[in-house]
């Protein structure tokens, strides 16, 4: 079978160890996660829980039926299946000297990136976007030496008002 990616994103209540039980079923099935994002939501008793799993059409099945069973989780919408924006955040550091940093600042314009530290001899490069244009930035600065690469992993939300839960004032 083919393997495909998935992207996750579930609602699920703000309860003291919640992302430790969500990551543990990935790790008691044997799933692998590409990447694995949270954040509080408006409402401080919800959380938003990102995840980025690849396998076949199976495997990919039984991750959303287990995380869908998971007590803490309100809900789940897959991504990948529905109209979505997805994007993750990458923090670049390049050895730079003085008289390069102006190609370096080029090249990130281009990409809207943003420097957001400039030293004797680096520079740190804020990209935000899909992973392909995080890839392709990368790959042009080649001749360049890359110091350091860290990076959120994905983060998404439906686009549209219709798949909004309204929370605010909701008692679970």
């Amino acid at each position: 079978m083919k393997e495909r990616k998935k992207i996750l994103t579930m609602l699920v209540e703000n309860n003291y160890g919640v992302t430790s039980r969500v990551s543990g079923m990935f790790s008691r099935r044997g799933f692998n996660l590409d990447s694995f994002t949270g954040c509080d939501t408006l409402d401080p008793r919800f959380s938003r829980i990102t995840v980025v799993v690849h396998g076949d059409e199976q495997v990919l099945e039984q991750i959303e039926k287990q995380v869908r069973k998971l007590e803490d989780v309100i809900y789940v919408t897959d991504l990948t299946a529905v109209d979505s924006v997805c994007r993750e955040l990458m923090l670049v550091k390049v050895r730079v000297l003085p008289e390069n940093r102006q190609s370096i600042m080029a090249v990130s314009s281009i990409f809207h990136g943003k420097v957001v530290d400039v030293t004797r001899d680096s520079m740190i490069i804020e990209l935000t976007g899909k992973q392909e244009k995080l890839d392709a930035f990368i790959n042009l600065l080649d001749g360049y030496e890359i110091l350091e690469v860290a990076s959120t992993g994905l983060t998404g939300l439906e686009r549209g008002s219709e798949s909004v839960v309204p929370l605010k004032g909701k008692s679970l």
